[in-house]
């Protein structure tokens, strides 16, 4: 690699080089000062945040021969990436600070992190294909990190259907070599048009399916609730977060850089499966009384609302992508700060168990009543301007029934947001089902979810300058900078 390669993946190095550090400190140092590597863990999220800052500043190229975009894409999903994992390093400190395994979790948080990273990023299918591969084998083994019989049954689930897309992945990256004569999206561009248009629509329904997958879209959804309830709550935040900004990303890529004469109808391919998750998604999160199985069915639903910038960047890129990119920063800060509140009350797992939360911990319970409102779309959230900016793009790109539709599961979702959020303001009865939310909560958990609500009404705020910033790199993954 050259000086000016490394200078330009310089978040992506700052979470690799602290992934093996912290393998290799977290090995000696003895059980009690494990917090060692979740400090170089934290190092590596604000360096790689400063590097992003200056690399932001400047125009966009690509990297590693071609094979890397740097533009307004990777600098948006670098920081949700970044600011998600952070946030739940530090939410996960209550519950795993003093584990004998504690540095190896941070170590593979970095890893997926850094692999969600590089899906953001590539510029190619292979280099998608390695990316895919980081952000998903830590996944696997964090899922199960418990080692208790819930986890590994999610972990397996997890690590089956994982396996099961991966090779999907493969199948259609060889179907594009074949038919393209190439992995690089900009020769793609100019081999697929000549290509069979069967093979070639088959090959990036494949690759498409993969990233699904990763975003926990339906039909690749039935990890999703099983995952989030089985792992530990820091690990289930992460994964119905982060990895879903790297498959978006790269999702936004692959439409906009593979010729849509020789995929068959792309948008609505994509348009399909957004309807299918948002109403799969929020009608399965009514019939939920665990807390985490109905974030999990919400991660699916906003799924569907985040596809709907995907299907309509064809035509309306102008405001689909800077919708996209600025609503995965919303949900990332909204999905993380109400698994943080998951993560204060480990005990509370069902709805009836956070009975007058509002009357012992009044922050928490507001900022949990913040974030899930949040992910409802309620203003001034950032959640809301994201959804209002994604609406009006599918709405510009003629695709009005979708509109419609995600209106009406919009409205709907708050009926089941409301089962949670009442009754924290309801008087707690003694013991019995309320015992749980009177325990002890969290300390750092407590303060990521306040930090998060905050951080969510603040971005909500500063919408017009971020989306100005975000609109001022389009064509920011179209194949003109590829």
């Amino acid at each position: 690699m050259t000086t000016t390669t490394l200078i330009a993946l310089a978040p992506e190095t700052a979470l690799a080089l602290a992934a093996v550090a912290g393998l290799l400190v977290g090995g000696w140092l003895p059980r009690r000062r494990q917090w060692a590597v979740r400090a170089l863990a934290l190092a590596a999220v604000a360096a790689g945040l400063v590097a992003t800052g200056f690399a932001a500043a400047g125009p966009a190229h690509t990297a590693a021969s071609g094979s890397y975009a740097v533009d307004i894409g990777l600098h948006a999903a670098r920081a949700a990436v970044l600011a998600g994992t952070g946030l739940v390093v530090l939410a996960g400190t209550d519950g795993l600070a003093g584990d004998r395994r504690e540095s190896e979790a941070y170590v593979l948080l970095l890893l997926a992190a850094a692999g969600a990273l590089v899906m953001a990023g590539a510029n190619g299918l292979l280099l998608l294909v390695m990316g895919y591969l980081l952000a998903s084998v830590p996944l696997y083994a964090l899922v199960a990190f418990g080692k208790d019989a819930r986890g590994t049954e999610a972990g397996l689930k997890y690590f089956l259907l994982g396996a099961l897309f991966s090779v999907a992945l493969l199948g259609g990256t060889t179907v594009l070599l074949a038919v393209g004569g190439a992995t690089g999206y900009p020769a793609l561009a100019v081999g697929l048009p000549g290509a069979h248009p069967a093979a070639a629509a088959a090959g990036a329904v494949a690759v498409l399916a993969a990233l699904l997958f990763k975003a926990g879209a339906v039909p690749a959804h039935f990890w999703v609730p099983d995952a989030a309830e089985g792992a530990p709550a820091p690990v289930a935040a992460f994964i119905t977060t982060v990895p879903k900004i790297g498959a978006l990303v790269a999702a936004c890529r692959l439409g906009a850089a593979l010729p849509q004469e020789a995929m068959g109808n792309w948008s609505l391919l994509v348009a399909a499966v957004s309807a299918a998750a948002m109403v799969l998604g929020n009608l399965a999160a009514f019939a939920q009384d665990g807390v985490r199985r109905l974030l999990a069915y919400s991660a699916v639903g906003q799924v569907g609302f985040l596809l709907m910038a995907v299907a309509a960047s064809a035509r309306a890129q102008e405001t689909a992508l800077p919708g996209l990119l600025y609503y995965l920063a919303a949900y990332t800060l909204t999905n993380v700060g109400a698994f943080a509140a998951v993560c204060a009350l480990p005990r509370a797992e069902r709805l009836d168990q956070w009975r007058g939360l509002f009357g012992r911990r009044p922050w928490l319970a507001l900022s949990l009543v913040v974030c899930l409102l949040g992910l409802v779309g309620t203003p001034p959230t950032a959640v809301f301007v994201g959804k209002l900016t994604v609406f009006t793009a599918a709405f510009d790109a003629g695709l009005v029934w979708l509109v419609v539709l995600a209106a009406a599961t919009t409205a709907a979702s708050l009926f089941y947001y409301l089962r949670w959020i009442l009754p924290l303001f309801q008087t707690s009865r003694e013991g019995g089902a309320d015992s749980a939310a009177s325990g002890p909560a969290g300390r750092w958990s407590s303060a990521v979810a306040i930090a998060a609500a905050a951080l969510s009404l603040l971005l909500g705020v500063a919408a017009g300058p971020v989306l100005d910033w975000l609109g001022s790199g389009v064509p920011g993954i179209s194949p003109s900078i590829l």
